[in-house]
């Protein structure tokens, strides 16, 4: 049977951006370094996130990617006209990035073409000719390119690119070379500089693009075009202690706009660099000094500078982050629904929603996400299952996620009255602890389908192994017995919907890797221990770099979905919030790990997904309502957690 259903599963940090691209009027001479007299315009409208603008000319014509639509897609804006357009693309694809117009030519990045090899991002660059809507992919097959530039005449291409390389797990700095080619011929390509990311032309005879320098801050370099198509080395442009990333450069070659981050300032910001004094201009921290500022764009003549920020609490638009969003799915039969919080759970009957905000407490959600209720409002909670024979019964873990194996986490079972529970603004829970104090990190709980037992993750042997205990009574007045054990983390259990299978997560095939996991099933009493191989099979490259978590059962028990580095980043991590693991993106298989089919593309980490185990999910009024339904959207994300200042 093909996979079908609602999957329901979280993005971590997107629900809170609300993006919008704005501009600021540049003066044609900048005197004395003078730049407070900006105006900040918005150029967008609000709805859902906007990003990765690009000018077209001197009137604020604008390209840029939004995710009105469910997923990201390249949109037109004209001025004077309301409505942003769909430029023809690739329809299938559910991730565009980093478009630019020249001559009536589109570039962009798009990822709906498999690589057919493991480890490989999908990315690669694509061409449209607008007037006749035709799309040429740029990128030989089999290599993988990013954050593509045109020169001014529209003679060149330089990308961030890994070649033909597969991708050996970086992510904090990619491992990319600046790579051009001629527009007329995408096959002689010539790597111009090792190690780079985000070029960005000056004319048609110079690069700017940023790397991390030796002393470890993220440095802007220069490289020329000389004879013969030879290029000089690299040079350092930005000094240290400073971080730039993300430049642009001006028409006129005299300034290059950068991202920064600064010590003593918790804030990314957008600054000019004047190639001729050395020095930094602010722009955006004299306009909004607590935001954050992303990915700098000037206009052709640089009259204009864009970038794209959080749009503010109380502007117009999209001002909630909804409970529930509906997103594209590549599969016809098979519905996904982003969801604003972590861990999501669904009821036996599909009715409600059960999910951890920022692992803080427990809520439910009904699942048109039109509603919800805070069952807990105060302390650590993750990673819930409800059961599926007693209604208005949940088990979650209590207490510090990724925590040591003796520190005191819990598994809890919290019941509550579901009777009415729509006409109800308000829920009373009672928690019961299954497991003892002294038995130290239980975690991950999964319901088996009669209701009887609960299987967990536990540190009390000294290794994380798994356990089942007795769900009402727990392991002081039920039974409680291991279900595996050896020196290695077995976790995140999942019991199948037909009781017969438990899968998880573990890396008992190599316990001294700590960050490599892969699928495993066995049986409730222990037999059939088997190890699923979706990265290739036994004693190929891809079995032990695999990094497999979040594992669960399609509601026929005959599909997997889990949360996978398979296709590693599709974008560069650097221009974007804090993302732990960027590579993280949904796929399922077969219980034999055949039939591998990726789910998610985008630049974020997708994970902790939820299978709908009964009847489809009655998405009701799923829909422009459920949009306007949900918390208040605040911009509160963060910076990438390895940016240090502190160098």
């Amino acid at each position: 049977m093909e996979p079908k259903g609602t999957i329901a599963f979280t993005t971590v940090g997107r629900p809170n951006y609300g993006f919008d691209i704005f501009s600021v009027n540049l003066p044609s001479t900048i005197i004395n370094d003078d730049l407070t007299e900006l105006t900040e315009r918005r150029l967008t409208d609000g709805t859902s996130i906007n990003f990765n603008g690009q000018f077209l000319d001197e009137e604020e014509t604008l390209v840029y990617v939004s995710e009105r639509t469910g997923s990201a897609r390249i949109f037109l804006n004209r001025p004077g006209n309301p409505e942003p357009e769909l430029l023809p693309t690739v329809s299938e694809s559910l991730f565009h990035d980093r478009p630019t117009v020249n001559n009536g030519r589109l570039i962009f990045i798009s990822t709906h073409e498999d690589p057919n090899e493991n480890f490989k991002s999908w990315s690669a660059v694509y061409e449209t000719q607008i007037d006749c809507q035709k799309t040429v992919r740029l990128t030989p097959y089999g290599a993988v390119d990013f954050s593509p530039s045109i020169s001014e005449s529209g003679k060149f291409v330089a990308v961030a690119s890994y070649g033909f390389r597969s991708w050996k797990g970086d992510f904090n700095e990619l491992d990319t070379d600046i790579v051009v080619f001629q527009e007329t011929d995408p096959t002689q390509r010539k790597i111009v500089c090792k190690r780079g990311g985000w070029p960005t032309w000056s004319g048609d005879s110079t690069i700017f693009f940023h790397r991390k320098a030796d002393d470890g801050w993220w440095s802007i370099f220069q490289i020329d075009l000389q004879e013969k198509f030879e290029f000089s080395d690299a040079r350092r442009i930005t000094p240290s202690g400073v971080h730039a990333f993300t430049p642009c450069a001006s028409h006129n070659g005299r300034f290059i706009a950068v991202a920064t981050r600064r010590r003593g300032n918790d804030f990314r910001h957008i600054e000019l660099f004047d190639l001729e004094s050395k020095s930094f201009l602010k722009v955006t921290e004299l306009l909004n000094p607590s935001f954050h500022h992303y990915n700098p764009f000037f206009s052709p003549k640089s009259g204009f500078l864009g970038y794209h920020r959080f749009r503010g609490e109380s502007a117009p638009g999209d001002s909630t982050i909804p409970y529930i969003e509906v997103m594209n799915s590549p599969l016809k039969q098979l519905r996904m629904l982003r969801i604003s919080g972590n861990f999501p759970a669904f009821t036996a009957d599909g009715d409600y929603i059960a999910m951890n905000p920022d692992f803080l407490g427990l809520q439910i959600i009904k699942s048109d996400g039109l509603k919800k209720w805070t069952v807990i409002a105060d302390g650590t909670f993750f990673y819930n299952s409800w059961s599926r024979t007693e209604k208005g019964v949940i088990y979650t873990s209590i207490g510090p996620i990724f925590a040591s194996t003796k520190a005191t986490v819990q598994i809890a079972r919290i019941s509550f009255d579901p009777t009415h529970l729509d006409d109800r603004d308000e829920i009373s829970a009672e928690i019961k602890i299954l497991t003892t104090e002294e038995s130290g990190n239980n975690a991950f709980p999964s319901c088996s389908p009669d209701g009887k037992h609960v299987v967990f993750r536990s540190g009390r042997s000294g290794s994380k192994n798994l356990y089942i205990v007795d769900a009402i009574n727990g392991e002081v007045n039920g039974e409680i017995r291991q279900l595996t054990e050896g020196p290695w983390i077995d976790t995140m259990p999942n019991w199948s919907p037909n009781g017969e299978l438990i899968a998880f997560s573990s890396n008992r095939h190599n316990p001294e890797d700590v960050e490599c996991f892969s699928i495993y099933l066995i049986r409730p009493d222990g037999t059939d221990l088997r190890r699923v191989h979706v990265a290739g099979p036994e004693g190929s490259d891809g079995v032990n770099r695999e990094r497999i978590n979040h594992v669960c059962f399609s509601p026929d028990c005959e599909w997997l979905l889990f949360t996978a580095n398979l296709g590693s980043v599709s974008s560069e991590p650097v221009s974007l919030p804090n993302q732990f693991q960027p590579y993280g993106d949904l796929y399922i298989s077969r219980l034999d790990g055949s039939r591998l089919q990726r789910l998610t593309w985008n630049g974020y980490e997708n994970g902790t997904p939820a299978w709908h185990v009964g009847a489809d999910v009655d998405l009701g009024s799923l829909s422009l309502e459920t949009k306007k339904v949900g918390d208040k959207l605040k911009g509160q994300f963060q910076e990438p957690l390895w940016i240090s200042c502190d160098i």
